[in-house]
Parts: structure tokens; C-alpha cells; sequence
């Protein structure tokens, strides 16, 4: 399992570091998936997506923001693009990789401080993310250390966006019988890389 670990790693270092751009110093950390560079621009971490720190603050939000910025705050980083640059808030979208070479995209998953958020056709290092979510599932540390709720509740997944969604959600509903998949459970549909409707909230 280790080995599976440090080969995801490595892969996802060597591929970054081949399609990086030029390194950038990090000046603010917003929360565990959002910097702010020190030319101005914001980021977003692809892939993932961490707890939020809204009102109220959700279970994890605050380890992950602290995880972010021991990892980044004030350091040097590399960007990774995929197909989509920049999400409807004007915020770059990007694999992020330390100094080091390792990507705190999959360092947070493993961590168990964010779970596999797949947006449109970004996919490029999709078997990266789960594995080390997957393993952060296993172990049951961070988001994943409190019991799913409702862990008999069947929830559809959409195989187009891979969002999941409780039966009766509008959304759900409009799901096509092709890419219709049906879950047993929420922990079922995370295992495979499906992120819940903020809508429905499943």
C-alpha cells in the first residue's frame, strides 16, 4: 500500500513538473483549497475539494486550512493546468506542487482532509486522487473518521458530471438512464470519485 502511495506521488510530481509553469510565492491562504499569489491572482485547487469555513464551519475545515498553510503560506509553488484554467469566480484552477515536488492536491486527500471533486473534463490525474483518497477512506482519519451519515440511504450518481444525488433531488431526476448509476450509499458513490449535489446536499 505504501509502495501504491509513493508511486501515485511520484507519477503525479513527475507529469507536474513537466507541464508546471514557472514558480510562484504564495501570499495569502484563504482555507485548505484556495491561495492567493503574490502577483494577485487566486487559485483553486483542481480535483479536490476541502471542508468549508463558512458559517457554520464545517467538521475538518479549520485542520485543513492549518494543513494548507504549513504547506504553502509564504513558500514557492508550481501550477499544473488541466483543459479548464478558471472557474466561474475568475479563480485559476491547478494542480499545485511545493518545492519539493509533491502536489498538496493529493497531500490533503490523503491527509483525509478533502475528498475527489471532478469538475467538467478535468481528469488528467483522476487515478492519483482517488488512490489517495481511497486510502485516506480506509484508515478512516479526517472527513472520513465520522460514521457517513444515512449509511443505508441509495443516492444516483451521474456518470457525466460524477456529482450524486438523493432520488427525489430535481437534479437527480434529470439524470439520463445512460449515465444513471445507483448507489447503495454515499460512502459507495465517494469510493468511486463522486462529490455530493450542493443542492440536495445527499
Amino acid at each position: 500500500m505504501r509502495r501504491k502511495t509513493l508511486l501515485a506521488l511520484f507519477l503525479a510530481a513527475f507529469f507536474g513538473l513537466s507541464f508546471a509553469s514557472s514558480s510562484f510565492h504564495v501570499r495569502f491562504v484563504f482555507d485548505g483549497d484556495t491561495i492567493q499569489l503574490q502577483n494577485g491572482e487566486k487559485v483553486r485547487y483542481l480535483g479536490i475539494d476541502t471542508p468549508e469555513m463558512g458559517e457554520p464551519v464545517e467538521f475538518m475545515a479549520e485542520e485543513a486550512r492549518q494543513m494548507n498553510l504549513r504547506q504553502v503560506a509564504g513558500k514557492r509553488v508550481s501550477l499544473e493546468y488541466d483543459r479548464e484554467r478558471e472557474d466561474r469566480h475568475g479563480r485559476k484552477l491547478a494542480y499545485v506542487f511545493l518545492e519539493n515536488g509533491e502536489m498538496i492536491n493529493l497531500l490533503l486527500l490523503r491527509k483525509g482532509l478533502a475528498h475527489v471533486l471532478v469538475t467538467g473534463p478535468d481528469l488528467k490525474h483522476f487515478s492519483a486522487l482517488l488512490e489517495n483518497q481511497r486510502m485516506a477512506m480506509k484508515e478512516s482519519i479526517g472527513i472520513w473518521s465520522r460514521e457517513i451519515r444515512d449509511p443505508h440511504a441509495v443516492v444516483l450518481g451521474n456518470t457525466r458530471s460524477f456529482i450524486f444525488h438523493k432520488p427525489d433531488c430535481i437534479r437527480g431526476k434529470e439524470i439520463s438512464r445512460r449515465n444513471r448509476r445507483t448507489f447503495q450509499n454515499r460512502r459507495s458513490a465517494f469510493w468511486e470519485g463522486f462529490h455530493p449535489c450542493r443542492i440536495c446536499r445527499p
